[in-house]
């Protein structure tokens, strides 16, 4: 669960990216931020200039600890390769900066398929769309679930390609990701 907002300081430069353009820029050392999100291990924060994501490898600019995950997408005689299930199951750790629902309770992954491809091993290929067209934070998005499909066992590459047909709408949301927003 979120905690509440908190004001800190930054204990270092860091690298954010801007909420909702996807530009990158600097905050400073010392400057004054707000955190308003802690999902997926990524961080949304505020700024008297505007919103941003920090991503989770920059914690400590924020003085938090690092999220670590243990990427082993090898599996054992015991263990199954992840299939679509499984990806959708880890992609719910993957979050829109600005919404604090994960990407497949917001509706946002329309297709997951896993193909065996020779020269690059399991593939997983997921359609992506986003809430606006707009939205400068669809590659942030994007590489965030590449990655998260990644570390799943028998993943061994994945192509996310951000789509725009069926145009997303709020009937995509799940049950789940209604009641968070406060929608029912």
């Amino acid at each position: 669960m979120n905690s509440p907002q908190q004001e800190v300081e930054l204990v270092r430069d860091v690298n954010a990216t801007l909420i909702p353009h996807g530009e990158e820029f600097t905050l400073g050392r010392g400057e004054k931020v707000t955190i308003t999100h802690r999902l997926g291990g990524n961080f949304t924060v505020m700024t008297l200039q505007g919103m941003y994501r920090i991503g989770s490898k920059d914690a400590d600019a924020l003085g938090e600890q690092q999220e670590v995950f243990v990427v082993d997408n090898k599996f054992s005689d015991d263990q199954s390769p992840a299939d679509e299930n499984k990806i959708r199951e880890n992609l719910k750790s993957v979050f829109d900066p600005e919404i604090p629902v994960n990407v497949v309770d917001l509706g946002l992954i329309y297709r997951v398929e896993i193909e065996q491809n020779e020269e690059r091993g399991r593939m997983a290929f997921i359609d992506l769309t986003l809430t606006a067209p707009g939205c400068g934070m669809g590659p942030v998005i994007a590489d965030d679930v590449k990655s998260k499909t990644l570390e799943l066992p028998g993943i061994d590459d994945a192509e996310v390609e951000i789509v725009w047909d069926p145009p997303w709408n709020q009937d995509l949301i799940s049950e789940e990701g209604k009641m968070e927003l406060g929608l029912i």
